[in-house]
């Protein structure tokens, strides 16, 4: 077997393994708000048509990470929300690193300057990785919003461009 990771743009023909684990991390509780998945029509609108890229392990999807608008506005064209999701069965083996460092190259290359991600206080290993590739604390948005019924906090962190 070969466990070399490859990392390429996600495809439709990804959605289902794509969806598999974002509805993991929906399952644990510490990575979205959200309590289902969404349709791949939805999903596909929502998040920008670049920088989607998942990562591979034998062949199958072990990560993936994406970008959605910040706003609608054109002044905010180059900010972007990141989404890296990671299949539990995967962690710890640096996918989460290599999709970061290649979602934030690509993401310069097609022109953004800052990538925002607002993380449960309680997603360390989430929290880390941001860290590690050079995003800061902006604050934390106390209660803003509800997961089954509890008042959740987030931590905003972005990354800005070098100049």
């Amino acid at each position: 077997m070969n466990n070399e990771m490859i990392i390429n743009e996600m495809l439709s023909d990804d959605w289902e393994q794509v969806k598999s684990i974002y509805i993991e991390a929906i399952n644990k509780g510490n990575a979205t708000f959200d309590k289902e998945a969404p349709s791949w029509e939805s999903w596909d609108t929502n998040h920008f048509a670049t920088c989607r890229l998942v990562a591979r392990l034998e062949g199958k999807v072990a990560g993936w990470a994406a970008l959605t608008p910040v706003s609608s506005r054109p002044a905010f064209s180059g900010v972007a929300e990141v989404s890296i999701y990671i299949s539990e069965l995967a962690k710890g083996k640096g996918i989460g690193s290599a999709l970061l460092k290649a979602l934030i190259e690509s993401s310069e290359q097609e022109g953004f300057w800052t990538l925002q991600s607002g993380i449960f206080p309680e997603n360390i290993a989430s929290l880390n990785l941001h860290y590690k590739y050079g995003f800061r604390e902006v604050g934390v948005r106390d209660k803003i919003g509800k997961l089954d019924g509890v008042w959740r906090d987030i931590v905003l962190l972005e990354r800005r461009k070098a100049d």
